[in-house]
């Protein structure tokens, strides 16, 4: 079942929901470790020509782990694991350049990887449409500087410092799907030496 989505809701953020089994001549399903357990899930209610037909890529630091045991064990025409975010997205647009039309695109596990993976789909030229996201695992974010642009992964604090420029940065509550990142914004401009209390926010 999907993550319950933090409080309030702002209208940038992405809405997420369970995967729902689409029968198609050729599937893309891309998850890390806690997001394995979405797909065994969609796995259940799933005619066996769609996962026939499914390749899984799956983001571990462990081989062999019970999440990538559940996920061979479902026998899709291919299965993949790779050590980390670049990889997979690399393994990800390969092969989405042998896409056929009306491929299905199954994205779980956290959000830096589900934005991460939507950015490489729809440049690609797949429609929005036929990509489905179910958020599992932590909440932690893919936070974007505005002041020198770079990017800080797996944020759970709040205020968080930029692990480029340096800076204190309050990280807003405003999703990016263009960047697949929230906006951080510096948080102590009028001194620097206003230095708020660190709390863990996005567990």
């Amino acid at each position: 079942m999907s993550q319950s989505e933090p409080e309030p809701h702002f209208l940038s953020r992405p809405v997420y929901r369970d995967l729902l089994a689409r029968d198609a001549l050729m599937s893309v399903m891309i998850a890390d470790t806690p997001g394995a357990d979405a797909i065994t899930s969609l796995a259940k209610s799933a005619p066996p020509a769609l996962l026939s037909k499914a390749h899984i890529i799956h983001l571990t630091s462990v081989a062999g782990s019970e999440g990538a045991s559940a996920l061979k064990g479902l026998e899709p025409e291919s299965y993949e694991e790779f050590p980390t975010t670049e990889a997979v997205l690399k393994r990800f647009e390969q092969l989405l350049g042998s896409a056929r039309m009306g491929t299905q695109i199954y994205l779980a596990g956290s959000e830096g990887l589900i934005g991460r993976a939507m950015q490489v789909a729809l440049n690609a030229g797949i429609e929005a449409g036929a990509i489905q996201c179910e958020h599992r695992g932590s909440l932690a974010r893919r936070v974007q500087c505005v002041h020198c642009k770079g990017f800080t992964e797996n944020v759970t604090t709040q205020p968080v410092t930029c692990s480029h420029c340096g800076l204190l940065l309050l990280v807003r509550d405003h999703y990016s799907r263009r960047l697949a990142a929230y906006q951080g914004v510096c948080i102590n401009a009028e001194d620097r030496s206003e230095l708020p209390q660190t709390e863990e926010a996005f567990l």
